[in-house]
C-alpha cells in the first residue's frame, strides 16, 4: 500500500482507464479501430505527451501477456491437420516474406550510411509485422477466416518463428563474437526441442483429461484458473528456453484445438485477451518520444514511408504470384505493412550486445509505431478506393467475391435426441457443430465420431466462441426447460440472424417456447407417439388410407388446440382431444366426409389434467 492508503499505482490506472475509455470509441467512431484508439491514448498519457505517467517500461511486460493469450486463442481456432495445410504458406511464403524485405531493407539501411551490423538488424527487424496488431484489425473486420486473412496469418506465424534466428544473429554480430556454435548452442538446440516435446505431451495427453475432471464440478473459477495456467504454462516453459512465449501460447493452443472444451477455453480467457492487448498498445504509445520524432522528422518520414512501401510492394507480389487474387493480395499488403512488437526486441537486444547505437534504436522505434498508426489509414484508403470505382461501375479488382457457403448448424445439446437431428443435417452434407455440459456424453459422442465440444448455452461469450454468430440455425435439444428458456433469450439477443428450433419436453414447455417466439418447436415425444399409435392401428387391421386420415385430423386437432391453450390457457381445447375422425367418401367429383359409424373402434378419452399434458 502506498502512504495515503491506496493501492500501489492506483491513480496511474485510473488515469489509463479514463483515457482509453475516451480515446477507443473515438477512434472507433472514426472507423481507425480500436488499436489506434489504443496508441493514441497511451501516447498522450505517457511521459512524452502530457507526462501523466512516468513510463510505459514497468507495464510492457505485464501487457505483453496479452499477445501470448491472442496466439493461444488463435492456436486453439487451427486444428493440427489444417496448420499442415497451411505449410506451405507458413513455411514457404512467409520465409521468401521475411528474406526478401529483409535484404531490401539491409540494403536501403546500408546504401545510406549505416554499418553492415547495424543495417542488418534494422532491415530484418522492420521486415516483421506486428501480430497483435494485423490480427486485431482482421479480428475487428470479421476477416480472420477469409482466404486472405489465413494466408496474412501464415506470414505472421512464420515472423514470430523467424524472431529465434534473429536474435541469434544478434549474438553472432556482437563485438568480439568469434560467431562459432560450439557445443553450448546444440545444447541449447536440444533444450528447445525437448520443451516443445514437453508442450506437445502435457497439450495432447494431459489437458483434456484435466478438463474433463474439473468440468464434473461445475466450477467455473476453477476451469478459468486451468485455462490461465495451460495457455501462460506453456509460454513460460518456452521463455525459459529463449523461444518467443506467443509461440509456446499458440502450440499449446494448436494442440487443444481437437479438445472438447476449445470454445469454454476461448470464451475464459477473451476478457483477459482483450483487456492485456489494450494495456500492451497504451504501452507502445507511451514510448512515442514526441522531441525525438520533431527533430528527427524528415529522416522518420522517409523511414516510415520506405518501409511500409517496401513491405507492401513484396507482400502484394509475393502473394500474387502464389495463387492469391488481386483482390487478397492488396488486402494483406495494406494489412501487414507495419512493424512489429518483436522489432522491440530485437532492437533491444541489438543496443545491449553493442550492435546497435541507442539513438538508432530509438529512431527504429519511431518508425515501428508510425507504421502502426498508418496501417488502418492505409486500410481506409483502400476500402475508399474500392467503394470508388465499384460507384463508378468500373469492375473492381479489390472487392472479394465469395462462394456460396454451406449453411452452419449449431446443436445445443447431444443427447438421444441431438444426435438424430445432428445425423440427418450431416447426411446432406451440413456444417454441424454442437456443445453440450456433460463430459461423458461429450466423451461417448466423439468415440462415435462426433466433434461436441463443452459449453454452456446460458454463456453469450460460449455461444460466440461456438459459432452461433456464423449459424443459419441453432437447434436447441436440451433437456432443463430452465436452461433452454435462458439460452433462447442470449440466442434472441446476441444472434437475431440464427433460426431457432426447440426440443419441448412437453405440451406447457411447447407453449412457452411458442411465447419467447422461436421459430420451430416440437414436443419430443409427438412423432414418436403418432407412429406408436399408427403401428398399432396397422395392427388391428385399420386400411393405410384411414390410418392415414387419422393422422391428419389428429395433427390438425394438435394444431388447434395448441393455438387455443396459447390464448386461453393450458386446459382450455381439451374438446379437440376427443371425436372421431370423419371418413372420406371418394366420389367423381371431390373428396367428401361421412357420416362415422358405430363400428368404428373407439378408445376411451383422457380426461382432465393428464390431457392438460399431453
Amino acid at each position: 500500500m502506498s502512504a495515503d492508503g491506496a493501492p500501489p499505482f492506483l491513480s496511474e490506472a485510473l488515469v489509463l482507464l479514463a483515457a482509453t475509455v475516451v480515446a477507443v470509441p473515438l477512434a472507433k467512431r472514426l472507423g481507425l479501430g480500436s488499436v489506434v484508439g489504443y496508441l493514441a491514448a497511451g501516447a498522450a498519457i505517457g511521459p512524452f505527451g502530457f507526462g501523466v505517467m512516468a513510463s510505459g517500461e514497468e507495464m510492457l511486460p505485464v501487457a505483453e501477456l496479452g499477445v501470448v493469450l491472442l496466439l493461444f486463442v488463435i492456436g486453439l481456432e487451427l486444428d493440427p491437420q489444417k496448420l499442415w495445410r497451411m505449410k506451405r504458406d507458413i513455411f514457404g511464403l512467409g520465409t521468401a516474406q521475411v528474406l526478401f524485405t529483409g535484404l531490401s531493407l539491409y540494403a536501403a539501411f546500408y546504401y545510406t550510411g549505416y554499418s553492415v551490423r547495424t543495417a542488418l538488424v534494422a532491415g530484418f527487424g522492420l521486415a516483421l509485422s506486428s501480430t497483435a496488431f494485423a490480427l486485431q484489425i482482421l479480428q475487428e473486420r470479421g476477416q480472420l477466416s477469409a482466404p486472405y486473412g489465413q494466408r496474412a496469418f501464415s506470414i505472421l506465424l512464420l515472423q514470430d518463428i523467424a524472431i529465434v534466428p534473429l536474435l541469434a544473429m544478434v549474438t553472432i554480430l556482437t563485438p568480439f563474437s568469434n560467431g562459432e556454435a560450439g557445443p553450448a548452442v546444440w545444447m541449447e538446440v536440444l533444450t528447445i526441442v525437448a520443451a516443445i516435446g514437453a508442450v506437445v505431451v502435457a497439450g495432447r495427453y494431459l489437458a483434456s483429461p484435466l478438463f474433463a475432471i474439473l468440468a464434473a464440478s461445475h466450477a467455473r473459477e476453477v476451469m478459468l484458473a486451468a485455462a490461465l495456467l495451460v495457455a501462460l504454462g506453456s509460454a513460460g516453459l518456452m521463455h525459459a528456453v529463449g523461444v518467443s512465449m506467443a509461440l509456446g501460447a499458440f502450440l499449446a493452443g494448436v494442440l487443444l484445438a481437437e479438445s472438447s472444451f476449445k470454445h469454454v477455453l476461448e470464451a475464459d480467457i477473451e476478457p483477459f485477451r482483450s483487456l492485456l492487448m489494450g494495456l500492451f498498445f497504451a504501452a507502445i504509445g507511451m514510448s512515442l518520444d514526441f522531441v525525438l520524432l520533431v527533430d528527427n522528422i524528415a529522416l522518420i518520414i522517409m523511414g516510415v514511408t520506405g518501409v511500409m512501401l517496401i513491405k507492401g510492394i513484396f507482400l502484394w507480389a509475393l502473394t500474387r504470384g502464389s495463387g492469391s487474387s488481386n483482390s487478397d493480395a492488396m488486402r494483406i499488403a495494406v494489412t501487414l505493412p507495419q512493424g512489429g512488437e518483436f522489432a522491440f526486441v530485437l532492437f533491444t537486444a541489438a543496443v545491449s550486445n553493442r550492435v546497435m547505437p541507442y539513438q538508432t534504436a530509438n529512431l527504429l522505434n519511431s518508425i515501428v509505431i508510425l507504421s502502426m498508426l498508418l496501417t488502418p489509414l492505409a486500410c481506409l484508403l483502400l476500402d475508399y478506393v474500392a467503394a470508388r470505382l465499384k460507384a463508378r461501375g468500373v469492375e473492381n479488382p479489390m472487392i472479394e467475391t465469395f462462394e456460396e457457403a454451406t449453411p452452419t448448424v449449431l446443436v445445443v445439446g447431444f443427447g438421444r435426441f441431438g444426435m438424430m437431428v445432428a445425423q440427418i443435417l450431416t447426411a446432406e452434407g451440413l456444417e454441424v457443430r454442437a456443445i453440450d455440459v456433460t463430459p461423458e456424453r461429450i466423451a461417448y459422442a466423439r468415440r462415435l465420431g462426433y466433434k461436441v465440444y463443452y459449453g454452456d448455452a446460458t454463456r453469450p461469450d460460449v455461444m460466440a466462441a461456438a459459432g452461433a454468430g456464423k449459424a443459419a440455425l441453432i437447434a436447441m435439444c436440451v433437456e432443463d426447460d430452465r436452461v433452454m428458456g435462458r439460452a433462447v433469450e442470449v440466442v434472441r439477443d446476441g444472434f437475431p440472424q440464427a433460426l431457432i428450433f426447440c426440443r419441448a419436453t412437453d405440451r406447457a414447455h411447447a407453449l412457452e417456447l411458442e411465447r419467447q417466439g422461436v421459430d420451430y418447436q416440437i414436443r419430443e415425444t409427438f412423432e414418436s407417439s403418432l407412429a406408436f399409435g399408427k403401428a398399432a392401428l396397422e395392427s388391428l387391421g385399420i386400411p393405410p388410407e384411414r390410418i392415414e386420415e387419422i393422422e391428419e385430423d389428429v395433427r390438425r386437432r394438435d394444431e388447434e388446440r395448441l393455438a387455443i391453450q396459447l390464448k386461453d390457457g393450458i386446459l382450455a381445447g381439451s374438446d379437440r382431444l376427443h371425436g372421431i375422425t370423419p371418413r372420406r367418401r371418394i366420389t367423381d367429383r371431390a373428396v367428401v366426409p361421412s357420416v362415422e359409424t358405430s363400428d368404428d373402434p373407439v378408445v376411451a378419452p383422457v380426461k382432465g389434467q393428464d390431457a392438460a399434458k399431453v
